[in-house]
């Protein structure tokens, strides 16, 4: 009586060891990919706050750019541009981003009128 050997054709010999070479890289973009649309919603939702908190300072006789700044994490207030046009509070944010080409091609902006 012989062992059973399973037989292996000459062509997929460590095949599943490419095809896991091939495919952590890819997972890895991807990862990369789904945090980054994560941070530039986070940035969508911290200018649209920013904008709104300017607004309402701008309606109370009060400085909305100092409003907007206070109404976001000190981390993100080097990452965004306060602009007031009349009764309009415009706020442009980027978003973290290891590349800064990749920030810049995805800024967020948000506006709020104040009364």
């Amino acid at each position: 009586m012989r062992p059973y050997r399973p037989s292996l054709r000459s062509g997929e010999r460590g095949q599943a060891s490419v095809e896991l070479v091939a495919a952590v890289p890819a997972l890895l973009v991807l990862g990369l990919v789904v945090l980054q649309l994560l941070a530039v919603g986070y940035a969508a939702t911290l200018a649209g706050a920013a904008a709104e908190a300017g607004a309402l300072a701008h309606a109370a006789e009060g400085d909305p750019k100092r409003a907007a700044r206070e109404a976001v994490p000190g981390w993100s207030r080097a990452r965004m541009q306060v602009a007031v046009k009349e009764r309009t509070v415009r706020v442009v944010m980027r978003p973290p981003s290891p590349i800064p080409a990749v920030a810049r091609a995805l800024e967020i902006s948000a506006s709020a009128s104040g009364g």
